[in-house]
C-alpha cells in the first residue's frame, strides 16, 4: 500500500496488522501470518518508521502480562488498505469484462514503470519453491524454455508473499553475467577469459541462451545484448579485452550464465 511516496507494504504486512488488532498478541499473529517472530517485529519497525508515527504499540504489566495492540492511525490504515483493495478488484474485473487481456496488460503496464539500475528486467510467475532451513530456491517462468532461479532468505521469501502462482519480476546486473561461446565454449567475464573444457559443468543456477543481436564496445567494458526466446533480451558487461579474444559477433549463439544470488526478486503491492 503506498501514501503519497510512502510504501506500507502489501497484502501480508496488512494482514499481520490485523492479526494484532484480533488478538492482540504479536506471537499468534506471526504464526497467523507466516513468519517468524523477528520477521513480524521487523515489519511492524518498518511500518512504525514509514508511518511516522506508531501504527503498533506495546503494552507492559497488567493482568495479562502485557502485549500489543493497533493505535488509532493503525486501525485506520487497516481499514483504508481494505477500502482500496475492494476498488481495486472492482476495477480490475471491469477491466476483464471489456477487453480479453486487458488486465493483463494493466500488470504489465504497472511493471513497465518501474525504474531500477538493473540492466536486465523479467516479468514471469512463480512455479516452483524450495524451501530451507536459511534460503529458498524460486523458479521463476519467464516463458524462457529454462525457468528462471533465485535465492531468497526465507524472511524476503515470507515478507514478499511468494508462492506458486504469485506475479514477481526479477532484476538481474549486466556485470553479473558470464558469457559462454557456443562454439568453443570459452567464457567472458568482468576480468579475463577462462578456457572451459566441451563438456563443462558450472555451479551457476541460469544458463539463458541467445543470439547475440547488438554488442556495444568501450573503452574498457563492453555491453552484449543476446536475443533469448520470444521477444526477450539481456545484457551482459563484459570487458572489451574479452569480447575481443572471444571474437563475439552479431548473429552468433551464446549463453549466459549467472548465479541464483544474483537474482533480485520483486512483486507489485
Amino acid at each position: 500500500m503506498t501514501a503519497g511516496e510512502r510504501n506500507f507494504g502489501g497484502p501480508g504486512r496488512i494482514a499481520l496488522l490485523e492479526y494484532i488488532g484480533t488478538w492482540g498478541s504479536i506471537t499468534r499473529a506471526a504464526k497467523a501470518a507466516q513468519l517468524s517472530y523477528k520477521a513480524a517485529w521487523d515489519a511492524i519497525d518498518t511500518m512504525n518508521t514509514l508511518a511516522g508515527e506508531p501504527l503498533v504499540q506495546r503494552l507492559t504489566g497488567g493482568k495479562g502480562g502485557g502485549g500489543t495492540r493497533l493505535t488509532p492511525r493503525g486501525r485506520q490504515l487497516v481499514v483504508n488498505y481494505r477500502r482500496l483493495e475492494a476498488e481495486h478488484r472492482r476495477f480490475v474485473e471491469h477491466l476483464s469484462r471489456q477487453a480479453s487481456g486487458m488486465a493483463d496488460d494493466y500488470l504489465l503496464l504497472r511493471s513497465m514503470t518501474m525504474k531500477t539500475s538493473a540492466r536486465n528486467q523479467f516479468l514471469g510467475r512463480v512455479v516452483r519453491i524450495e524451501p530451507g532451513a536459511v534460503n529458498d530456491l524460486i523458479e521463476l517462468d519467464i516463458g524462457a524454455p529454462q525457468p528462471l532461479v533465485a535465492l531468497l532468505t526465507r524472511e524476503s521469501t515470507q515478507n514478499l508473499g511468494l508462492q506458486i502462482g504469485t506475479e514477481a519480476f526479477a532484476l538481474v546486473k549486466a556485470s553479473s553475467i558470464i558469457l559462454l561461446c557456443a562454439d568453443d565454449d570459452d567464457a567472458a567475464d568482468n576480468e579475463a577469459v577462462a578456457a572451459k573444457p566441451s563438456r563443462a559443468r558450472y555451479s551457476a543456477r541460469n544458463c539463458l541462451s541467445g543470439t547475440i543481436m547488438r554488442i556495444t564496445p568501450g573503452a574498457v567494458n563492453a555491453e552484449v545484448v543476446l536475443q533469448l526466446s520470444g521477444s526477450a533480451s539481456l545484457a551482459a558487461i563484459i570487458t572489451q579485452q574479452s569480447c575481443i579474444d572471444m571474437q563475439l559477433a552479431v548473429g552468433q549463439r551464446a549463453s549466459a550464465l549467472f548465479k541464483a544470488s544474483s537474482v533480485i526478486l520483486g512483486v507489485t503491492d
